[in-house]
């Protein structure tokens, strides 16, 4: 991944109604959403929502799909990936990371 598609990637979900739209076609996965189950759900309004749906697809974080007179937002799971695999490239120094979790389970102990 190129620093300007991660920068569209980070401006896309740096605003927290895109953010939360985001989050939530990434918890539905492969079903993804229509734009009137979004609403249903986050109270936006429709033309809020339009405008934030376009800005996650211009940036490649969503992918969209017609079915017969709905249009359905599901997550680009390659892109995500990619931006995921970016933003570690160069984590701890090209070694193997600690987990979260096992860091976790040491302050708990």
């Amino acid at each position: 991944m190129k620093n300007t598609q991660a920068i569209s990637a980070f401006l896309a979900l740096g605003q927290e109604t895109r953010l939360n739209v985001f989050r939530l076609i990434v918890q539905r996965g492969d079903i993804g959403l229509t734009p009137s189950e979004i609403i249903e759900k986050l109270g936006i309004p429709n033309a809020t929502l339009s405008f934030h749906l376009k800005d996650l697809v211009d940036a490649e974080l969503l992918l969209v799909e017609r079915q017969s007179r709905h249009l359905i937002y599901r997550p680009n799971a390659e892109q995500v990936q990619k931006l995921s695999e970016f933003l570690l490239e160069n984590c701890c120094d090209g070694k193997s990371c600690i987990s979260i979790k096992s860091v976790k389970k040491v302050k708990a102990k």
